[in-house]
């Protein structure tokens, strides 16, 4: 190999060298230590969300039992926007 390719295989591994430590020491916080992105939050437990899954366990049998079609009403309800207490 010649002199001139050689040069600019060792510019090349240098500046990729040089990327990879600049995006390292980006990822590190004041103190030096790495950031850690913050912890995921679990969601709030529906109870609704339950009751669906029990629906959609039923399969077609879910479309004649009267607590899945109430569950349905309710989140059809919640979907439009409907006032379920009776104050609409």
């Amino acid at each position: 190999m010649e002199g001139s390719v050689l040069a600019r295989i060792a510019a090349i591994v240098f500046v990729a060298i040089a990327i990879t430590a600049a995006l390292v020491e980006r990822g590190r916080d004041e103190a030096g230590q790495a950031v850690r992105p913050a912890p995921l939050v679990a969601p709030e437990v529906d109870p609704l969300r339950a009751a669906h899954r029990r629906c959609q366990e039923l399969g077609e049998a879910a479309a004649s039992d009267p607590d899945c079609l109430a569950v349905w009403a309710e989140t059809r309800d919640r979907f439009l926007g409907r006032d379920r207490t009776g104050g609409e």
